[in-house]
């Protein structure tokens, strides 16, 4: 797995994170930015789904388990969606607060991620 795309996935999920959860604290719904800000962090996490797929396919395996692996991959590529999604559904600050807590459980299943490739 390429580490440099699995800290770019957790610092780009941390900083939307940071922002949701401002917007929630100033009593803000979701907004366009924060979708597009979604976004960014969607294709990062879809390139990430690519590229391990990609490694699998090549014949490299996980240390912890390829079925493991790749659950965590495809949670890690919908985490962010799914809470953009609720978002949509709850227009208070409590959906600018879904997504913050989407973004942190991405970032986490990143950190999950890198110890479940183990190299």
């Amino acid at each position: 797995m390429l580490d440099a795309l699995t800290v770019a996935v957790g610092v780009a999920a941390l900083a939307l994170a940071a922002w949701c959860g401002l917007a929630a604290f100033r009593d803000q719904p979701t907004k366009d930015w924060h979708f597009i800000g979604m976004a960014v962090v969607t294709v990062l996490a879809a390139a990430q789904l690519v590229v391990g797929i990609v490694q699998l396919a090549r014949g490299e395996e996980a240390e912890q388990g390829t079925a493991i692996f790749l659950s965590y991959l495809i949670g890690s590529a919908l985490a962010v969606p799914a809470a953009g999604f609720l978002s949509l559904a709850e227009r208070t600050r409590w959906g600018s607060a879904t997504v913050a807590a989407g973004a942190i459980v991405l970032a986490v299943l990143e950190v999950r991620l890198y110890d479940i490739w183990g190299r």
